[in-house]
């Protein structure tokens, strides 16, 4: 939006720039022609009043000329060439003349400092600054010829002053010019730095969109590997505990001892259906189709308190965000897994889980005061098999993320996950 009140100013300033070019001259001769009319009673010369009208009409059809030749080269931009050059001279001619018949015509001769950038090229530039001000200087010492040699010294000062001012007028335009042509260098290559930084963003969310997709279709197979080992682990082993209750009961000596593995035997499918049905809710955490993941969170941060009677905290710091669904999942995951462990092999008295946003990542902290663990002792299953510790450091690195634990016996553990925050675009 700069950019473009910028473009529109600089173009209204191009355009009167252009206006004062095309009609400066004309109004400079008006009041050239007016000022000498007015003091024609003061000077003595009416002879040649009728060259001056011949000069003027001059005048008047070279501007004709040049405006013609100045809207025939408009698409070209203001570039000075021999055309340009040649209107110069002659100008100054005309000028220099007139201002020879009357010193009011000084005025008129004044335009060669208007446009001498614009018709005449390179260093022939300074040379018609410099005709100019012999003009002008002329004009102002009384007016051309010379009287007496103080008119001639007063010429000299009023030629060195005018030269000097519109050489510092030049250069300062100059600066000028070179400071406008910097300043649209800088924006055409800050409109292409944006454009390249659009495309790289563009194709970073495209990136991330695939890895999302990845993310999902290794999660996919991940879960048929955690769900079988899911029910090895407890299904299984629950039916295996069960049918051996059972075989007690058929060659039980009495019925205290059948009542006995029995009650066992129906502990057993009970926990076995517990564990199947906690199984089937990490499969799909249903807990994120009607709540975002703060709520999600802290449901199943209550839920699983009051089942297994452990002091369960949660907590959520910073701006909460709707983050993607794919991230959302996974972090729901990993704090399903981590309650599962600590009520497996925590003995924890109290349990704090933590979501924090940072402005472009999130972090979820579980901490628990169990009886905590030597991760350099775990089984090589535990440590490879199965989802376990492990399998929550993949799920957070395949959404670029990274997962740290820190345990130690008797002193509790903290699983902590660090994931990009990636926002939910729907």
């Amino acid at each position: 939006m700069q950019t473009g009140e910028m473009t529109t100013a600089d173009r209204q300033i191009e355009r009167r720039w252009e206006q004062l070019h095309t009609w400066g001259p004309y109004g400079l001769l008006g009041i050239s022609v007016v000022l000498a009319f007015a003091s024609a009673g003061l000077v003595d010369r009416p002879p040649e009043w009728y060259s001056a009208w011949t000069l003027i009409g001059a005048a008047v059809a070279l501007q004709l000329w040049w405006h013609g030749t100045r809207s025939r080269r408009a698409g070209r931009g203001r570039i000075p060439s021999r055309a340009g050059t040649a209107y110069y001279i002659v100008r100054w001619a005309i000028a220099f003349v007139l201002t020879w018949i009357n010193p009011f015509f000084a005025f008129y001769a004044a335009t060669g400092y208007m446009d001498a950038d614009e018709v005449i090229p390179g260093m022939w530039r300074r040379l018609g600054l410099l005709a100019s001000a012999v003009t002008v200087a002329s004009a102002q010492a009384g007016g051309l010829p010379f009287a007496s040699g103080v008119q001639w010294l007063l010429f000299a000062a009023l030629l060195v002053a005018n030269s000097g001012l519109q050489m510092v007028v030049a250069h300062i335009t100059e600066q000028e010019a070179q400071r406008s042509r910097e300043r649209t260098e800088t924006i055409a290559e800050l409109e292409r730095t944006n454009t390249a930084l659009q495309q790289a963003l563009d194709e970073n969310a495209a990136l991330h969109a695939q890895l999302l997709v990845q993310a999902r279709e290794a999660g996919v197979a991940d879960e048929r590997r955690r769900l079988a080992a899911e029910i090895h682990d407890t299904i299984a082993q629950g039916l295996t505990g069960i049918i051996a209750q059972l075989q007690v009961v058929a060659n039980a000596p009495d019925l205290t001892v059948a009542r006995t593995h029995l009650e066992r035997a129906s502990a057993l499918a009970r926990h076995s259906l517990g564990e199947a049905r906690r199984s089937v809710h990490n499969l799909a955490p249903v807990a994120l189709e009607d709540d975002g993941l703060p709520e999600a969170l802290k449901k199943t941060v209550v839920e699983w308190g009051e089942r297994t009677g452990v002091r369960a905290e949660f907590t959520v710091t910073g701006i909460t965000e709707q983050l993607h669904e794919e991230v959302a999942a996974t972090l729901l995951r990993i704090v399903q897994e981590a309650l599962s462990n600590a009520s497996r092999h925590a003995h924890a008295a109290r349990l704090g889980v933590t979501l924090s946003f940072l402005g472009d990542e999130v972090i979820l902290d579980i901490r628990d005061d169990g009886r905590g663990f030597d991760p350099d002792t775990l089984p090589e299953r535990t440590r490879t098999g199965g989802f376990g510790l492990d399998g929550m450091r993949a799920r957070a690195e395949r959404i670029a993320g990274t997962l740290t634990i820190e345990a130690e016996p008797g002193h509790g553990t903290a699983v902590s996950a660090r994931v990009p925050l990636v926002r939910d675009d729907r």
